[in-house]
């Protein structure tokens, strides 16, 4: 990667609609060569996805929550198949520690909420937190731009 790369993804993660003919123009390169560089970034794994940001309360989901599963009753992969089913829990995550997994879940109000705790207690013991405010909901990733990384 060199800094040209950098602040393309830099600009998709801005505006991931951005055209090929507005990137050249911003970077000084040509729509062919933005074009390789994006198709690049791709094979490499390095952009994974292009995807749009969707606000939870705008489609009716105004409850954002944490949930801990911990002292599994069940297998692993039983854990994980009944966490897929479940539509509102939008990320899981397998930690170390106390904690077994940690699960970003959203749902429309407090008996949705409930239900949701009711149907995971069977996984584990279960912890919840709701979240308040979120500081930093989202954050831009970028190498790190230390000079021996990145070519110039």
């Amino acid at each position: 990667m060199d800094l040209l790369d950098v602040k393309l993804l830099e600009l998709l993660q801005k505006d991931s609609r951005i055209t090929v003919s507005e990137l050249s123009k911003q970077l000084a390169l040509s729509r062919p060569s933005i074009s390789e560089r994006l198709s690049r970034l791709q094979e490499k794994g390095i952009i994974e996805e292009f995807s749009a940001r969707v606000s939870l309360p705008a489609v009716g989901l105004d409850i954002l929550l944490f949930i801990q599963v911990s002292e599994l009753r069940r297998y692993p992969s039983e854990v994980e198949k009944i966490i897929e089913e479940e539509d509102n829990i939008i990320e899981c995550h397998r930690v170390t520690g106390t904690t077994n997994y940690i699960l970003k879940a959203a749902v429309p109000d407090m008996n949705s909420m409930r239900s949701l705790i009711n149907r995971l207690i069977p996984c584990g013991d279960i912890k919840t937190s709701i979240v308040i405010s979120s500081p930093i909901p989202y954050r831009h990733i970028l190498p790190k731009s230390s000079e021996s990384n990145l070519q110039h």
